[in-house]
């Protein structure tokens, strides 16, 4: 045998790659939150990247966080205000309709860019693989800078009132993880289903408009009848809103009642949309 064969004779054979086969889920499979063990980094990317297509090409920039519910404010102030007088619970009707604004805007444009995140960024879902269930959660999560900033205006306009805050701005954490979850709870439904019926997305408009009338942003929810307020309350909105309130004013009670058919309500329609976004996720990338 020549030194080159005894050579190659005792060189170790190499090791087996290792292959990671990624399968879809069959039936409906729960979350497998193993998935999402290390994930927080894409996510931060992602609420990045979401910042920056936001405002990007833009002439006001995060400005605009300030302005939609000011402007909003001032058209409030004057039709339900002025013009059609409805009651603001004991508080200047700017200051009334600003905080429910804050957490409305908020909420109106979390839902939208959550249920179009999906087809809006069809070229991750198409070139790797990755937890779906990030495009969602990073567009609700994204749209907390202008709550942040809303809120310091809503606290701007108190000072112009000369209305002092109360400890009761310590509940804005509790509140503002309602809103979210809120948002994030039909959002998930809506991508989902934005991804295989597109005209999903021009439903979505017309939705936040219904929405919003079934929120009391523009009037008070003492003006609903005692007998309608367990259905009015399935709303997680109400409880939002009047939470928001209930922060600033000094004489207003605490919504409890609004507050647990909240969050009795969020969490079923939460629940229900993890399971279905999980079962129909296997087919995002070949439908979008």
């Amino acid at each position: 045998m020549t030194p080159a064969a005894d050579y190659y004779d005792q060189m170790p054979e190499p090791a087996a790659a290792s292959v990671t086969t990624i399968r879809p889920p069959r039936g409906w499979a729960p979350l497998d939150m193993r998935e999402f063990t290390g994930a927080h980094e894409l996510l931060y990317f992602l609420v990045l990247r979401n910042l920056k297509l936001r405002y990007k090409q833009t002439v006001l920039g995060a400005a605009w966080a300030v302005l939609q519910p000011l402007l909003t404010m001032a058209v409030f102030t004057v039709v339900f205000g002025r013009l059609a007088r409805l009651g603001s619970d004991g508080l200047p009707y700017p200051v009334f309709a600003l905080a429910a604004l804050v957490p409305w805007t908020y909420f109106a444009n979390a839902l939208t860019q959550a249920s179009t995140s999906l087809v809006d960024q069809h070229q991750l879902l198409t070139k790797v693989y990755f937890p779906r269930l990030l495009l969602p959660l990073a567009a609700v999560i994204a749209g907390l800078v202008d709550l942040v900033i809303s809120f310091i205006l809503l606290l701007v306009v108190l000072a112009w009132y000369g209305i002092t805050p109360s400890i009761r701005l310590l509940a804005v954490p509790v509140f503002a993880l309602l809103a979210v979850v809120s948002a994030l709870a039909p959002g998930i439904w809506l991508s989902a289903l934005n991804v295989r019926y597109r005209d999903v997305r021009y439903v979505i408009p017309f939705l936040v408009q219904i929405w919003l009338f079934a929120t009391p942003v523009a009037y008070s929810s003492s003006l609903v009848p005692e007998r309608w307020r367990a259905v009015y309350g399935l709303n997680p909105m109400v409880a939002v809103v009047d939470g928001f309130r209930w922060m600033v004013a000094p004489e207003a009670r605490l919504p409890a009642t609004a507050i647990g058919f909240a969050v009795a309500a969020v969490a079923l329609v939460l629940t229900a949309g993890l399971f279905f976004f999980r079962r129909v996720e296997r087919t995002f990338a070949d439908v979008v």
